[in-house]
């Protein structure tokens, strides 16, 4: 099957560019920091996302465009399979971040190294940005921090306030660029 690795521009993304992309994912395991060290624990969930929730995606990811950020998607012929996004809003100590916003690869196509090609976009976005650091505030399920961790992703020397306190349960990671 051909892929097709490409930046989108804000009139591409629409709610029906996600009319067959499939956000499933069985959660079994998760992930959790606590009294200075991280433990996995049992959490059974499964995560779906709403035609609500499609329609916020959509108009976050056009901000990201809107204001200088990149959206990658990710083609099998014209059927968007995955996407990420990397915002251009720059922040840490020394505006050495920017942030990772979004990678998704849709359910029946995990497993064939997209994710790893969209991380590649990412990077190659944040470089563009003049970041020092790719930011990651990632989903603290077993198998997501496996895929960070092996692409090199640690734990962030500096967390962003902001992103802890909106989604407390998550990991915060970063990539050197």
């Amino acid at each position: 099957m051909k892929l097709s690795y490409q930046i989108l521009s804000k009139s591409q993304i629409t709610r029906a560019l996600f009319r067959s992309f499939d956000r499933h994912q069985v959660v079994t395991k998760c992930w959790k920091k606590g009294e200075g060290s991280w433990s996995l624990e049992e959490k059974f969930y499964v995560e779906e996302w709403s035609d609500a929730q499609y329609e916020f995606l959509v108009k976050c990811l056009q901000h990201t465009v809107d204001t200088g950020g990149f959206v990658f998607g990710v083609f099998a012929k014209e059927r968007l399979i995955g996407f990420a996004s990397v915002e251009s809003h720059h922040f840490g100590s020394r505006e050495q971040y920017v942030q990772l916003s979004c990678i998704h690869v849709s359910c029946e196509s995990r497993g064939w190294g997209l994710g790893r090609g969209l991380f590649q976009c990412a990077v190659k976005g944040a470089r563009r940005l003049g970041a020092e650091k790719l930011y990651i505030s990632a989903h603290p399920a077993q198998e997501t921090q496996a895929f960070y961790h092996a692409l090199g992703c640690v734990e962030a020397e500096e967390y962003h306030k902001e992103l802890v306190e909106s989604e407390p349960d998550e990991c915060q990671l970063e990539y050197v660029l």
